[in-house]
């Protein structure tokens, strides 16, 4: 049986997340591609188009790691669970469920930088198919270096002898998108990543993750089944020890 180490909080920590190519499956999914024909000079375009989106991408991350504190209902009846040493608190039925055992939460931001909004721009004003391609590539380099930050995330569980699940996202749910300003703040996350708020709590830069995994002290069913087929591997410093995240 391992020895779960006592958990300190990580203090927020700020990485570069290297990505060097997306799978084109994957932005062809945000596209809304459904089988149809792609011929030589469209798939030319859109690798085209990725391969920019890559060069003009900055992902960056912030992350941040916590001990559960408390777990409680509201005024309302919804389950809140608190985190020590943090003013984030996480409502909702199903961020509880989704926290059910943890006794640590770990926080991330990622971001692709304003020179992608820039472009984006740019590229509204001059070429409107590109912009659309422009903007699924960078969807799916943000998930990507969300992948990178959450395996820094399961390192840093690891490293306690701890489990990870997968990461969950504020608007998932009932999680509210109200706790955002909080989660950034949380994580230093204007001043680091340069990340802000529009009035409706939408993140600026667009191209923007904020997540949460939750730590436990045995592994999670259906969480990761094997090295094979993890999104995580290309960040993995685990496999490296011989050692993995799932028991």
């Amino acid at each position: 049986m391992r020895v779960r180490a006592r958990l300190t909080p990580m203090p927020a920590t700020v990485r570069d997340i290297a990505v060097s190519e997306v799978d084109r499956s994957e932005v062809l999914r945000y596209l809304g591609y459904r089988g149809q024909e792609l011929t030589p000079q469209l798939a030319g375009r859109l690798d085209e188009l990725v391969a920019h989106a890559l060069e003009v991408a900055r992902p960056r991350a912030s992350i941040r790691s916590f001990d559960v504190e408390a777990r409680e209902l509201d005024d309302a009846g919804t389950p809140v669970v608190r985190l020590r040493g943090c003013a984030l608190a996480l409502a909702g039925h199903d961020v509880s469920r989704h926290l059910e055992g943890a006794v640590a939460v770990g926080l991330l931001a990622v971001t692709l930088g304003a020179d992608t909004e820039r472009e984006l721009r740019r590229l509204s004003l001059t070429d409107h198919v590109a912009q659309v391609v422009f903007d699924a590539a960078l969807t799916a380099i943000v998930e990507r270096a969300a992948d990178g930050a959450e395996a820094l995330l399961v390192a840093d569980a690891a490293s306690r002898g701890l489990y990870t699940n997968w990461r969950y996202s504020p608007g998932y749910g009932d999680l509210p998108l109200s706790c955002q300003p909080t989660f950034l703040a949380v994580l230093d996350a204007g001043r680091r990543l340069g990340i802000t708020l529009t009035p409706s709590l939408l993140m600026v830069p667009t191209k923007s993750v904020t997540a949460l995994v939750g730590y436990f002290g045995e592994p999670q069913v259906g969480a990761r089944t094997g090295c094979a087929t993890c999104n995580l591997r290309d960040w993995c410093t685990l496999r490296a020890r011989g050692v993995t995240c799932v028991g």
